[in-house]
């Protein structure tokens, strides 16, 4: 019997050892502090490759649809302001100015703009009419979605999935708690990290999205107007606690708090410019 429980509690250790696993720091914290360790079960390669694979698919199907890049102007709008921040990555990693980036604009009237692992960026041209972006609020968002590729929230994401479903497998193991059990322990799983987790990314994002705009020479600032247009466009959206994104008013709220914190930076490269 003792001997049973014993192996049980191993089996638990080694869950535990590897949801533990790989614990990195993916970027530098900036001026506005972003510092947090992530746990990793999948290499950087790996999920740029997958993007990689991925991005070419969505253009392939844009170009058969005849929706991309079909506004010359538009495109060498989105690229001059990628052409300004990409360089400013390096304040987070080293490594992310040499990135192999492509920047692409999609005829659709989604309000969606998103950045791949390894810097590949999407714009819809839905985000820059419909809200009647200025260059300062498209930086604000790409900032945002850079950010995302820069702290390789993708690569998390797929590794807490992981980690969450190997762990609960091995815990349901160890203590005979059975499919009932593991199910129950994957909801618990679910609620207790993924939700949390994703609210973070996008507070880590905003934050970080604000200084590499400020360090491009646009103004932060803007970043909280952005908000207040989407605020406007999801009226009776759910509450806070139901979300996977923080309020809008609490966005605002910490935008508002980065920006002032990066506004000496945003002075010094505006007069650069």
């Amino acid at each position: 019997m003792k001997r049973h429980w014993m192996r049980k509690w191993a089996l638990l250790a080694a869950a535990v050892t590897v949801v533990g696993c790989q614990n990195v720091q993916t970027t530098g914290s900036g001026a506005v502090g972003v510092s947090r360790g992530q746990a990793m079960m999948v290499s950087a390669a790996e999920v740029e490759q997958a993007s990689a694979k991925q991005y070419s698919q969505v253009l392939l199907d844009a170009r058969n649809k005849g929706v991309l890049n079909t506004d010359a102007r538009l495109v060498s709008r989105v690229r001059g302001i990628a052409g300004r921040l990409i360089p400013q990555t390096g304040a987070f990693r080293a490594d992310a100015p040499g990135w192999d980036w492509e920047v692409n604009v999609i005829t659709s009237d989604e309000l969606n703009a998103w950045c791949m692992a390894g810097g590949k960026i999407a714009f819809y041209t839905g985000l820059i009419t419909r809200l009647r972006l200025s260059d300062d609020e498209i930086a604000a968002v790409m900032g945002h979605e850079i950010a995302h590729a820069l702290r390789e929230h993708a690569r998390e994401r797929v590794s807490q999935a992981m980690m969450t479903n190997l762990g609960v497998s091995v815990i349901s193991a160890a203590l005979g708690t059975g499919q009932a059990g593991a199910d129950l322990m994957g909801t618990v799983a679910k609620v207790s990290f993924q939700l949390p987790n994703s609210r973070l990314h996008e507070t880590e994002a905003d934050s970080m999205g604000v200084e590499l705009a400020a360090r491009a020479g646009y103004d932060p600032r803007a970043a909280v107007g952005l908000w207040q247009k989407m605020a406007a466009q999801s009226k009776g959206a759910p509450p806070e606690w139901l979300s996977t994104h923080p309020s809008h008013t609490t966005r605002q709220q910490d935008l508002a708090r980065d920006a002032a914190r990066v506004m000496p930076i945003y002075q010094a490269n505006r007069r650069r410019r």
